[in-house]
């Protein structure tokens, strides 16, 4: 597994478990990424939020710029 601290630069979504995409809110992520997924991690005001994504899905925001890695 690998630890980073990313950006949300633009948009990003998930879906948790079945229901409806959410998206993640601008600004610092941790990530952490296995052989096949991403977790993003962050906080909002007082809200910690967390998303799995597979790790193709985390590439192409990579790719799009809209999860900028230091």
């Amino acid at each position: 597994m690998t630890q980073q601290t990313g950006y949300i630069v633009g948009k990003v979504e998930f879906r948790p478990g079945d229901g409806a995409l959410m998206r993640i809110p601008k600004g610092p992520v941790e990530i952490e990424t296995t052989r096949l997924e991403a977790t993003l991690s962050w906080v909002e005001g007082e809200t910690h939020g967390a998303a799995a994504m597979p790790l193709t899905d985390f590439k192409r925001y990579v790719t799009k710029g809209a999860i900028a890695l230091p």
